[in-house]
């Protein structure tokens, strides 16, 4: 049984060969892909802080480093791809209704940017 917020097994094998990691890849192989996606969908569906990721998918600088690392390579993109072809799959699209807007949402910025890519300086 899954938690929550987190990829169903289904889900899993659809995504797993998109992520990088797996063995033969240059560095280190990413065991614990599923834990670090699950993470991630929880920081993205709770709306909460990456500082306030629960100890159980990881230290939460890692995880949003990382995170970001795949933001810049559009593997996100590459499993979204993936997952909206099942018609059945309710949590692909993140609206109003599933993450909660953080307080300085309501601010106007001129220039806008990717959720997860570093800022340019």
């Amino acid at each position: 049984m899954t938690g929550r917020y987190e990829v169903t097994t289904e889900q899993w094998k659809q995504i797993k060969d998109f992520l990088p990691g797996k063995k033969g890849d240059r560095g280190r192989t990413a065991s614990d892909n599923r834990t670090f996606v699950n993470g991630v969908l929880w920081i993205l569906r709770s709306g909460a802080r990456w500082s306030d990721l629960p100890c159980k998918y990881g230290k939460y600088k890692s995880t949003h480093q990382r995170f970001s690392r795949w933001a810049k390579k559009k593997i996100w993109e590459k499993i979204f791809r993936c997952l909206i072809k099942d018609k059945k799959n309710f949590y692909i699209m993140l609206d109003i209704t599933i993450v909660k807007a953080h307080s300085q949402a309501a601010t106007f910025k001129k220039k806008t940017r990717l959720w997860g890519v570093p800022e340019e300086v």
